[in-house]
C-alpha cells in the first residue's frame, strides 16, 4: 500500500522551515501532498492562488510532491486524496501543545489518519510565516528565511 501524506498549511509565504520539513517527509512517504489551505484567523499576505503557484514552481521537479489547494477539514481532504498521514513540523513546546490538540481532534474525526510530527532543525526553529510576513510588510528583507524562488517570484 502506498504511503500518502499531506503537509497542510497556509504557506504564506513558504519558508525554509517548510522546505526542510517537506524534503525530510519525501524520504519517509511515497507521495506528499502540500495542502494549501485558508485560515480565517490569519491576515494573508499572498493570495491563495499565488501560494499554490509558488509551491508548484518550487517543487515542479519532484514527482513525489503534489500541490493542492483545499477548502475543507483536513481529515476530509485526506480521505479524498487517499492520505493516511498528516505531517506537522514542530519548532517548540508551544507548537507541540497546539498541534497535539489538533491531532487529537483529527483522530476523533477520523481514526484511520495518523499525525506524524517532525522536529524542526535548530537553524529553522525561529522561522515562521507570521514573522516573515511582518518583516516583509514593514520593508525588511526576508530572503534568508525563504527559498530563493520565493524571493524572486514575489519580487523581494
Amino acid at each position: 500500500m502506498e504511503r500518502i501524506a499531506i503537509f497542510p498549511g497556509t504557506f504564506d509565504p513558504p519558508t525554509l522551515g517548510h522546505h526542510d520539513i517537506i524534503e525530510r517527509a519525501v524520504k519517509i512517504f511515497d507521495k506528499v501532498y502540500l495542502g494549501v489551505g485558508e485560515n480565517s484567523s490569519k491576515n494573508n499576505l499572498l493570495p491563495f492562488e499565488q501560494r499554490v503557484a509558488l509551491l508548484n514552481e518550487i517543487y515542479k521537479e519532484n514527482d513525489k510532491i503534489q500541490v493542492e489547494g483545499y477548502h475543507e477539514l483536513t481529515v476530509n481532504f485526506c480521505k479524498k486524496i487517499g492520505a493516511r498521514f498528516i505531517i506537522r513540523g514542530l519548532r517548540s513546546a508551544t507548537d507541540f501543545d497546539y498541534e497535539r490538540n489538533i491531532a487529537e481532534m483529527n483522530f476523533q474525526l477520523e481514526g484511520s489518519i495518523e499525525t506524524v510530527f517532525l522536529i524542526s532543525r535548530p537553524q529553522y526553529a525561529a522561522i515562521n510565516s507570521s514573522i516573515v510576513r511582518e518583516i516583509l510588510k514593514n520593508g525588511g528583507k526576508i530572503s534568508q528565511f525563504v527559498p530563493n524562488i520565493v524571493s524572486q517570484l514575489i519580487k523581494l
